[in-house]
């Protein structure tokens, strides 16, 4: 059975990702608890791989290493930095030349080499970065979508998708509550949202 693969994201009610250029999960309508942190490491534990872009992965890379080894943080930070740290990644860039911590770099072609990974790779992989998302779901190749969503409207920002995307049949598979009324919402795009848009 072929992969599937998982954009998740924090997202304001809205669906931005980000208030302003650069925020990269980083504004104060993200914040994020412990209750909240443990069920981001429970969703990534099991997934078999991730993908990133390379703006999301060099945040990634420029925390979670060495939090996975940092006594001074808590349990829940050092586990998710050993998650992050020990999962196979390929990273998609056209200019990176290096990347450690099992992490394999796909330039041009990406999308056909992606296409490859889903069809030969099993279980859930999780995908990293609006860019990324936006090309995977206009190829066709997005499986899924989880959502954890802020109760706060941003009014501005970078989106869930870049461009104006074509209308999207999604099917809610799973919704939850948490502290700060954060919710999670996960939808698997319908085989029709799943087809590539004609120009």
């Amino acid at each position: 059975m072929a992969a599937r693969f998982v954009y998740w994201m924090n997202v304001s009610l809205d669906l931005m990702i980000e208030s302003a250029p650069g925020e990269n999960g980083g504004g104060d309508w993200m914040r994020i608890g412990e209750q909240l942190h443990r069920e981001f490491n429970a969703r990534a534990r099991p997934m078999t791989m991730s993908i990133e872009g390379r703006t999301t992965y060099e945040i990634m890379e420029s925390f979670w290493p060495a939090a996975a080894q940092d006594a001074t943080l808590p349990a829940y930070l050092q586990e998710y930095g050993e998650i992050w740290t020990s999962m196979p990644k390929i990273l998609v860039s056209r200019t990176r030349t290096t990347a450690s911590h099992g992490t394999r770099i796909v330039g041009d072609g990406a999308i056909d080499e992606l296409a490859r990974v889903r069809s030969e790779a099993s279980g859930d992989i999780g995908v990293g970065g609006a860019t990324l998302a936006t090309q995977l779901r206009d190829a066709g190749l997005l499986d899924e979508i989880m959502l954890f969503t802020r109760p706060v409207i941003l009014g501005r920002g970078r989106p869930l998708f870049d461009g104006t995307p074509a209308p999207m049949d999604l099917e809610l598979i799973e919704q939850a509550e948490y502290a700060d009324g954060v919710t999670l919402h996960r939808y698997a795009l319908r085989p029709s949202a799943r087809r590539p848009q004609l120009p």
